[in-house]
């Protein structure tokens, strides 16, 4: 029944059922009217009125339910979808419905398939600067030291003071260097597993912050790709650094395990929270990256009890 059909024959109801009443109903009206009949009258047409409108309160609801999730939904929380309609009930609410929902799917598809292209295409260039400061900028800065001791070694006494301090700001600086390497591309991930390049990336960012990282890291996962581990990754480097700038906490824990076929990061902390702060570029990250391996994130906070990131990741099926 189409959204017109359906209008009119609420109305309908609500009109023959009133013209039933006054055909049959033991009520005359004079003239002139009197104040009962008045009465009478206005109450009827108040009846009627309640009748109509909450006949059309239940036939729009549909619409009413669409309006609210259009004015919620987010394609970074994937799965948001009206209450599918009856099969051949071909209505036009019921088809509006539908072509609503496909153009969710549509968006999201696309939504996902961009960021992923844009997030492959961000670690590529991470890739690229990783790979220049370690050629360029740290083969350099070892030169600079390898001058340095020679010229602290031949130098006189007071001049190789001066040497051995700007030598040792050079190795702090080469130090640096190699830290934003980690940062930008970490090696351990690719030589030696997502547990050891978490484990490397808690121990670096507790000694650089002072914070207290507890670790709870199962050695046995079920096997994941490329993409999955570094989502993983990514995700757990953002909420360090976000459990360490905004949220003033002084423990963090750090969980990965197995759950049936599915890889699950928690990391957890003992700070603010975040309340209901709007979600800066940070989160919308980390959401877009469980997007690009498929997973689920769910960020729960409480002010002043802290913060909980979980991201399931489902491990690929592998092919017989």
């Amino acid at each position: 029944m189409s959204l017109f059909w359906r209008i009119f024959g609420l109305n309908a109801i609500v009109l023959g059922a009133a013209t039933a009443l006054l055909l049959w109903a033991p009520v005359t009206v004079s003239v002139p009217v009197l104040v009962t009949e008045a009465v009478i009258l206005i109450v009827g047409m108040v009846v009627m009125l309640v009748a109509n409108g909450v006949l059309l309160h239940w036939g729009l609801a549909p619409l009413g339910r669409m309006t609210r999730l259009m004015g919620t939904v987010d394609l970074l929380r994937p799965g948001q979808r009206l209450p599918a309609p009856g099969v051949g009930s071909g209505s036009d609410v019921s088809e509006l419905i539908l072509t609503f929902n496909a153009m969710l799917e549509r968006l999201e598809h696309e939504r996902a398939t961009s960021s992923s292209q844009a997030l492959l295409a961000q670690e590529a260039e991470r890739r690229r600067l990783a790979q220049e400061l370690h050629d360029e900028v740290g083969q350099s800065m070892t030169a600079i030291l390898l001058v340095l001791k020679h010229a602290a070694d031949d130098a006189p006494g007071p001049l190789r003071e001066n040497l051995r301090q700007a030598q040792e700001i050079t190795r702090e600086s080469l130090d640096e260097v190699r830290r934003l390497v980690r940062h930008l591309r970490p090696g351990a991930l690719d030589d030696l597993g997502l547990v050891s390049a978490l484990t490397s990336l808690t121990q670096d960012f507790a000694t650089h912050t002072g914070l207290t990282i507890v670790r709870r890291l199962d050695a046995v996962l079920p096997e994941l790709d490329k993409e999955s581990e570094l989502v993983l990754y990514r995700v757990a480097q953002e909420s360090l650094t976000n459990a360490a700038r905004h949220a003033d906490a002084r423990r963090i824990e750090v969980g990965l395990r197995s759950a049936g076929e599915a890889v699950v990061l928690e990391i957890s902390d003992d700070g603010r929270g975040i309340g209901s702060a709007f979600e800066g570029a940070g989160i919308r990250g980390m959401r877009e990256r469980a997007l690009l391996a498929g997973a689920t994130l769910d960020i729960t906070s409480v002010p002043g009890a802290g913060t909980r990131v979980r991201l399931a990741t489902p491990a690929p099926r592998k092919q017989f």
